[in-house]
């Protein structure tokens, strides 16, 4: 997350925004709540960073900012949920990689429903252009999100084998 949230969407040089796909993750690996917060604190001090000394635009810094800990917490909480199901069987990684879908949907929903709605930024908000909105950036934080998670479930398959392995060894 330290590294990718300056850019939201990438170019050349920088990988794209990381960070729902780290609280994702951070909910199906570290599980713990006080490290929930911790991930929160460090996303809302590298906002704030990156809008103070890196020149990123503070747009969106509204009132709606106030719901990415909800947004976040679907994230979080739908891999702790699913943590107790993760092996190493290709239909656990397909299963963790289905639940990451659906909370990424929910936590970009939250995000992008309350900044529509709460944020000030439109000045005759409706359905159809809140759906308009939803349909053209969706996807693309939804995609970004479900291809880190994909190469972390990969890496995780490949460390599951490789201990299996080592394990065999160690027995024969």
């Amino acid at each position: 997350m330290v590294t990718t949230r300056f850019k939201h969407f990438g170019d050349a040089l920088h990988l794209p925004d990381a960070s729902m796909a780290v609280f994702f993750l951070g909910g199906l690996y570290l599980r713990r709540h006080l490290v929930f917060g911790f991930f929160l604190v460090l996303a809302v001090v590298l906002d704030e960073v990156s809008i103070h000394y890196a020149g990123i635009s503070d747009f969106c810094m509204t009132a709606a900012y106030a719901f990415l800990p909800l947004a976040y917490a679907a994230l979080w909480y739908g891999g702790r949920l699913y943590a107790q199901e993760l092996t190493g069987s290709w239909r656990s990684l397909l299963g963790a990689f289905g639940v990451a879908f659906v909370c990424a949907v929910l936590c970009f929903a939250i995000s992008n429903g309350s900044f529509y709605w709460l944020g000030g930024r439109y000045a005759h908000p409706h359905m159809a252009e809140y759906l308009q909105r939803l349909w053209q950036w969706g996807p693309l934080f939804v995609r970004t999100t479900l291809s880190y998670v994909a190469v972390a479930l990969l890496l995780h398959a490949v460390l599951q084998r490789l201990a299996g392995a080592g394990a065999a060894q160690v027995r024969a």
